[in-house]
């Protein structure tokens, strides 16, 4: 089973081009289900150690659903299926533009939140248009064990984020595992309170916020993800909440960018415009090819399928 590997702003994303696995003919989100139901073991032996690592989110590609579209994809992690990936779909342009499966322009890409456009551009640069995005409640207070009540916007820019500036933390590299200890339990602590997304969407992203490292950029943000890894990405699905609070507050008009920063330094440009008064948010970033790999299953090793996680 062959998979290339691309990283976009240091997140990587490992894309299996020939599964050929029996998905079925229905919608995307159908096919989520039985990749989920049926071949779970290929999403661990791509993300599990010692093949992988909990910071690789991996994609399966299939038939596109949609007339016109280039492919359909899947993504997912080291704890479960996703519903969208924002880097991952820049890598995945990149990936297919490597194969010679596409060039450069205008695609579009058939996931399980619905069809996305992106066009592709040389040097890897990318700007996808994602779902349509919304903020769905603001200022919302949880009580953090050990540090107090923080709050935050709970916003659905292709997963369900809880986005925080309150946090008090340092947002450099060099505090990362605080950071992520920090995170993980403002998630522990919405659980716990079953503070959610709407219709009881599970929130298993944190996002914390802070000034830019470089003065022409908007914002750093840290982004816990949920198999308690850190985007080394500004994040898509991140960046396009973030958009949604940005508008839905009037601080940035539709077209105008916001340069998010992430936690490594690298850079996310998003905009967004308004459909039917939907925000629709654009993120543009570059990914790169760094390896064309050739999964071997070898009957005798029994981590094969990867090693299994608590």
């Amino acid at each position: 089973m062959r998979f290339i590997q691309t990283h976009t702003g240091g997140e990587p994303t490992h894309i299996i081009v020939d599964a050929n696995l029996d998905l079925g003919s229905g919608s995307m989100a159908d096919r989520r289900k039985v990749f989920r139901e049926k071949y779970d073991h290929i999403r661990t032996a791509i993300t599990h150690e010692p093949r992988g690592s909990e910071v690789v989110v991996g994609a399966v590609l299939c038939e596109p659903t949609t007339p016109g579209a280039v492919a359909g994809v899947i993504f997912f992690n080291n704890v479960d299926v996703l519903w969208m990936c924002g880097h991952g779909t820049i890598g995945v342009a990149v990936a297919l533009a490597h194969l010679g499966r596409i060039g450069l322009g205008r695609h579009q890409l058939d996931t399980p939140v619905g069809t996305v456009e992106f066009e592709l551009f040389e040097g890897g640069r990318v700007t996808i248009k994602n779902v349509a995005s919304y903020r769905h409640a603001t200022n919302v207070p949880v009580e953090v064990p050990g540090h107090g009540v923080v709050h935050g916007d709970i916003a659905w820019g292709g997963n369900w984020f809880f986005l925080v500036s309150d946090h008090g933390q340092q947002l450099t590299l060099d505090n990362v595992d605080a950071l992520t200890n920090f995170s993980w339990r403002i998630r522990q602590a919405l659980e716990a309170n079953n503070i959610t997304g709407a219709e009881d969407g599970e929130i298993d992203h944190i996002e914390l916020f802070g000034p830019p490292a470089d003065s022409v950029n908007d914002s750093r943000n840290f982004v816990l993800c949920p198999g308690k890894a850190y985007d080394r990405s500004p994040c898509g699905t991140g960046t396009s909440a973030k958009l949604a609070c940005l508008a839905a507050d009037g601080k940035l008009q539709p077209g105008e960018t916001w340069r998010q920063e992430s936690i490594v330094g690298s850079l996310f440009e998003g905009r967004y415009e308004l459909a039917e008064g939907q925000c629709i948010p654009e993120i543009t970033g570059t990914a790169y090819v760094n390896g064309d790999v050739t999964m071997i299953f070898d009957e005798n090793d029994p981590f094969r399928f990867g090693i299994p996680q608590n």
